[in-house]
């Protein structure tokens, strides 16, 4: 049984259908990656996963139980945590904060202050930062913050929306570096991502959305040598 399954997850934005019929599998312990267009529907998908948005039809099941509609805070709680797009960062909230903030589920003070004290060692900068303003942070630092809040809630299943974005090259070699690092620790990740080489090199599987359906799936090394997926997105 995968860990997460769609199984033809419709979903409408008044008359207008966003996804359309959308089924993956994400099994533990993988890095699954989810590639299309800007447009496609990738962030929809991570939006309806995680309880932000509600789909229309279709279910979404998480260890074998439905989750489809339920509030998001119920989603963090069964162990997914989200992180969003443009990293969404409070820019009048310390970095500690913001880690503090990722913990809001949990109750255990001790463990607490260990797996911040692991985020610290992953993430230097944000250690000899901890009581800067978020908002003062560089954009790949904001991404570690991030990452690091996003983990505090010690998550399963890790949902990352377009790591890479915005940040110059040599910081995407890093998030990725990271983001491979959080599955070989033993988290099962559903990446989305814009930059599609990034996307195949870390995935184990992948799968390709456009216009809302999954056009095409596969392991990711097969998906870099599609003719197809080539040509659409990787440059050639």
């Amino acid at each position: 049984m995968p860990m997460l399954a769609l199984d033809n997850v419709t979903l409408h934005r008044g008359t207008t259908r966003v996804l359309d019929s959308v089924s993956l599998a994400v099994n533990e312990g993988e890095l699954v990656a989810l590639i299309g267009a800007n447009g496609a529907g990738k962030t929809t998908v991570l939006r309806t996963i995680s309880g932000i948005l509600a789909p229309s039809a279709g279910t979404i099941t998480f260890r074998g139980k439905p989750i489809q509609g339920a509030d998001p805070d119920v989603i963090v709680r069964l162990g997914i945590a989200h992180c969003p797009e443009e990293r969404k960062i409070w820019p009048q909230m310390t970095v500690q904060e913001h880690l503090e903030l990722g913990a809001f589920i949990r109750a255990d003070g001790g463990e607490i202050a260990q797996d911040m004290a692991r985020i610290f060692d992953t993430f230097p900068v944000l250690k000899e930062r901890r009581e800067q303003l978020a908002g003062t942070l560089s954009g790949g630092q904001q991404q570690m913050l991030a990452i690091g809040r996003a983990l505090m809630s010690r998550p399963t299943l890790v949902l990352f929306d377009e790591p890479s974005l915005g940040l110059a090259p040599i910081m995407v070699e890093t998030i990725g570096t990271m983001i491979a690092g959080i599955r070989d620790r033993g988290a099962t990740v559903l990446l989305v991502e814009q930059n599609a080489a990034l996307a195949l090199r870390l995935a184990d599987r992948a799968y390709v959305l456009e216009t809302g359906r999954v056009a095409l799936e596969g392991p990711a090394k097969e998906l870099v040598a599609n003719p197809e997926v080539h040509r659409a997105y990787l440059g050639g």
